[in-house]
């Protein structure tokens, strides 16, 4: 008998928790969310987060900044922003990677680095060595430069998929 008691409480107990996390998906979808990424971008600008309602058309995409002014800014001299332009619209995934940066060789996915908090793979350990050993703004500039940016990232397609990696 309690056994079975046992048996049922144990089977409920692992039959909750999905249901919750369930509820919860339904819940955000129902709330709007649609299971959708929020939305993150940071201003090429000035490095703060950008908005949806200040943003440029660039590469047939569209580059979002914090304020009316960094955007203005950014008008007034876009080539001296291009390399954290190109980094955002890899970090807001309308723009997927497909070759290697530095070489512009094949990926390896084994051969990944975390630039700017954007995931960028690498043909080789040496390419990654050198991205690696990059810094800062000097790593985002060899993987986000215009040269690099060129050989290694595509604009994503309307109805291409979701992930980006």
């Amino acid at each position: 008998m309690y056994r079975l008691l046992f048996s049922v409480i144990l089977g409920l107990a692992l039959f909750v928790p999905g249901s919750v996390a369930d509820e919860k998906n339904t819940e955000a979808k129902e709330q709007g969310g649609k299971g959708k990424r929020e939305f993150k971008a940071t201003c090429p600008v000035s490095g703060a987060d950008a908005k949806r309602e200040q943003a440029v058309e660039y590469k047939e995409k569209k580059v979002y900044f914090c304020c009316e002014k960094c955007k203005a800014a950014y008008e007034k001299e876009p080539a001296k922003y291009s390399q954290k332009a190109n980094w955002q619209l890899a970090q807001t995934r309308q723009f997927v990677q497909t070759k290697c940066p530095l070489s512009g060789g094949a990926i390896d996915k084994k051969q990944t680095v975390e630039v700017g908090g954007v995931k960028v793979s690498f043909c080789c350990g040496d390419c990654k060595g050198k991205a690696e050993a990059a810094k800062g703004d000097d790593q985002v500039a060899m993987v986000f430069a215009d040269e690099a940016f060129g050989k290694a990232f595509e604009a994503r397609k309307k109805g291409e998929g979701k992930k980006a990696e």
